[in-house]
């Protein structure tokens, strides 16, 4: 994952590299979902046989490890941003990909960041936060509180998507594509008696109007939480 293997002079030389084995198993996770991806199946969209690709891979689960890092893309960049808007910045593109490869939600619990391009997003959380009073394990949680937060609206966005296909395979009512449609659905279900404040919530639209199921109103009210606390903590600080 690193780049530091050291090659051995003996033996035929490797008709692979981890590299393309790797883009392989991402290709079948991004149609199929983790549940496609297996040493054998791997293996057959290379067009080797399983038990050669373990020249290359311990086993599956450090493959999904590589995998996890290699389907992360780059940070973006700091180019000299105050710390607010480049966390603003950094949380968002971390939940939009997440949410381009929802996959990546199962592994995110499997091991913290190990692999390069996922520890250099780690690394530029901190030196955005270079500049405050804030002391290095202070930051190390900020990064990881934020890193929680895009993930969590990532699956938030992924199990709504869920829950509405089967609301709407019951109801009928053809396909339900965002927030407006949700909120027209519990409209419909929901008792005002017994869930008065949800009813009224829905009424007002509170959910949002959103025609597609990310919305950023929302997504922005709860990281400007989040980055309202580190200000008062860089404050207290100082």
């Amino acid at each position: 994952m690193w780049g530091r293997e050291t090659e051995s002079r003996h033996g035929p030389r490797p008709s692979l590299d981890l590299a393309r084995i790797v883009d392989a198993a991402i290709g079948i996770a991004d149609s199929e979902g983790l549940a496609g991806v297996r040493m054998s199946s791997v293996a057959a969209r290379v067009g080797m046989a399983t038990m050669s690709l373990y020249r290359y891979v311990g086993s599956k689960d450090e493959l999904l490890t590589v995998m996890a890092d290699a389907a992360t893309p780059e940070p973006p960049a700091l180019d000299g941003r105050p710390w607010r808007d480049y966390l603003a910045d950094w949380t968002q593109a971390n939940r939009n990909f997440l949410v381009d490869r929802p996959w990546l939600l199962s592994l995110a619990h499997r091991t913290p960041p190990t692999g390069p391009r996922t520890l250099r997003w780690l690394d530029r959380a901190l030196a955005a936060l270079a500049g405050t009073e804030l002391d290095l394990g202070q930051r190390i949680n900020i990064a990881s509180t934020l890193t929680g937060y895009a993930a969590t609206q990532a699956s938030l966005t992924h199990s709504m998507i869920t829950v509405a296909a089967a609301t709407t395979s019951a109801a009928g009512d053809g396909s339900i594509t965002g927030l407006a449609d949700y909120g027209d659905i519990l409209g419909q279900v929901l008792d005002p008696e017994d869930y008065p404040e949800l009813t009224a919530a829905v009424r007002s639209h509170a959910f949002g109007t959103a025609e597609k199921w990310i919305d950023d109103a929302d997504f922005t009210f709860g990281l400007d939480l989040l980055l309202d606390g580190i200000q008062a903590l860089i404050a207290r600080r100082g």
